[in-house]
This record gives C-alpha cells, sequence and structure tokens, in this order.
C-alpha cells in the first residue's frame, strides 16, 4: 500500500480562492478592506523570502498590504514605537514581525507589544489563552494549516488516537491544545512526545494521526509508524545542497519507507509549508471582520 499523498499546495489553493471571494464580499458589501504589515528586522535572507511570499499572497487576494524593512541596528525602542503606531492605524488589521529578529532585541517584548486583536500570528499571551480554554480568536498559523489539511482530506480526527512529536510553542502545544478540544474537527486523545519521552516508539505506532515537528531529519522510521496512520511532516531539514547550491531538504519523517505503511503523508516540500501562510491570510481577514463588528 502506497500512501495517498496529502498536497498542501492544492488545499491551500483551495482556501485562498474561498479567501479572494470573501474579501471581494467584504469590500462590496460593507467596504471592508483587510490590512496586514510585515515588519523585518535586518537582512536575514530566508526572512526576506517568507515576507515577500506573505506580501505577494496579500496583493493576489485583495488584501491591503504594508512591509517596514529596518535595519539591523534598530533599537528596541524604535521598534516598540513602530508596533505603538500599527496597533492605533484603522487600515491595519494583521501585524506580523518576521522572526528571528537580531539578537539585541527582545523578541517576547516585541510580540507582547502587538496589540491582540492585530496578533494574526497567534503568538500574543491572551490568544494563547484563549486558545487554552477552546474560545480562540486566531489559531497560529502552522498548527492551523494541519488541522486544516486533517479536516479537508477526511481524516477522521474525532476519538483518535492522536500523537505530536516535539513540543515548540509555534506548533507542538497548540495543535495538541487544538485537537483535543470539544470542538468540530478535534475531539481526539492527544499524546505529546518530545527529547526525554521514553520508548517513543511505543508511543508513536499507536497513533492514528501522527504529527512530527521535532526538527530532525528522517527522525520517524517506519517501524515506529501504525499501518495506515495519517502521517504530517512538520519537518524541514537541509541535509545538503545540488552542485548548482541548492538545498536539499528533508522532513522529520523518513518519507520514502513510511509512505508504504501510511494510509496518507504529507511530503516536504510541498505539504505543510503552503498552508501557514494561507492561515496568516484567513486571520487577517477575521481580524478585519472583527474590527469591522462583523463577526
Amino acid at each position: 500500500m502506497t500512501a495517498q499523498l496529502i498536497k498542501g499546495a492544492e488545499v491551500a489553493a483551495q482556501i485562498r480562492q474561498e479567501l479572494k471571494q470573501e474579501i471581494a464580499e467584504l469590500k462590496a458589501k460593507h467596504n471592508v478592506v483587510p490590512g496586514l504589515v510585515t515588519v523585518l528586522v535586518g537582512a536575514d535572507p530566508a526572512s526576506q523570502v517568507y515576507v515577500g511570499a506573505k506580501e505577494k499572497t496579500s496583493k493576489e487576494l485583495g488584501i491591503y498590504s504594508e512591509r517596514y524593512d529596518l535595519p539591523e541596528d534598530t533599537s528596541q525602542e524604535d521598534l516598540l514605537k513602530l508596533i505603538a503606531k500599527l496597533n492605533k492605524d484603522p487600515k491595519i488589521n494583521g501585524i506580523l514581525v518576521q522572526l528571528p529578529l537580531p539578537k539585541h532585541l527582545n523578541e517576547e517584548q516585541v510580540l507582547y507589544a502587538i496589540d491582540p486583536k492585530k496578533d494574526v500570528d497567534g503568538f500574543h499571551p491572551v490568544n494563547v489563552g484563549k486558545l487554552m480554554i477552546g474560545e480562540p480568536d486566531y489559531l497560529p498559523c502552522t498548527p492551523a494549516g494541519i488541522q486544516q489539511l486533517l479536516i479537508r482530506i477526511g481524516a477522521p480526527i474525532e476519538g483518535a488516537e492522536v500523537v505530536v512529536v516535539g513540543r515548540s510553542n509555534i506548533v507542538g502545544k497548540p495543535i495538541a491544545n487544538m485537537l483535543l478540544q470539544k470542538a468540530p474537527g478535534a475531539n481526539a486523545t492527544v499524546t505529546v512526545c518530545h527529547t526525554r519521552t521514553r520508548d517513543m516508539a511505543f508511543h508513536t505506532r499507536r497513533a492514528d494521526i501522527l504529527i512530527a515537528a521535532i526538527g530532525r531529519a528522517n527522525f520517524i522510521k517506519a517501524d515506529m509508524v501504525k499501518e495506515g496512520a495519517y502521517v504530517i511532516d512538520v519537518g524541514v531539514n537541509e541535509i545538503g545542497r545540488t552542485a548548482e547550491g541548492k538545498r536539499i531538504l528533508a522532513g522529520d519523517v523518513e518519507f520514502d519507507t513510511v509512505k508504504e505503511k501510511a494510509k496518507a503523508i504529507t511530503p516536504v516540500p510541498g505539504g505543510v509549508g503552503p498552508m501557514t501562510i494561507t492561515m496568516l491570510m484567513m486571520n487577517t481577514v477575521r481580524a478585519a471582520k472583527v474590527a469591522a463588528g462583523l463577526k
């Protein structure tokens, strides 16, 4: 049995088309145009690519977009002043500060300065707390993308044994909390494994849905996976370069062997990755509707 390929790019394209229509209706019926601002400090090449992709997607969907490219030596005070200004700007519904920040800046203080109503990344403690109690305003983007992939391919989530490998604040912890909520697309029994878990394979072999987000290339082997499991690979690990200098990527799952055992699996790249920016756009549209009293 070869697994069904879960193509994140196709699901993301479907959701973006839905969002494009929703944004057009918001403008036509209510004169509301969602607005997203991205803030990039320094010239990290990967961050520049991510910010450029977010800006491009905003324009394609009809979202008003602003971008601030700040020098590497920007002070904490100046960055916080910019965020305070954007918090008050009625044209802006979502504020995204691209991480990581230069080392001299206090990342936590910067993220906490963003108005929770404009925190479309879902990282502010207010939004993390709301997620925990099952009343989220904004779901963090990568976990939201994972949940949407599972829902849209018809994975049976309710009552399923879900094992999450990894406990980061960005992926592991939030997706675990999202899938155990008493809500549509959830109601699962969730186990979280991490670097100190004893006999990890014991847990992963029980999983109807296995989510790998540990940041180790090819860590999940076929003998760690239950026959017929849904496997979501969040890992993006560089394992080498081609002669032309292009990055060679691998996920956290040993794809070639696990795909012969799983029912469905995400590839790397092309699986979870395309969903993340799409969920950011979804959060921005939601923020605009909340600000306009339409939600």
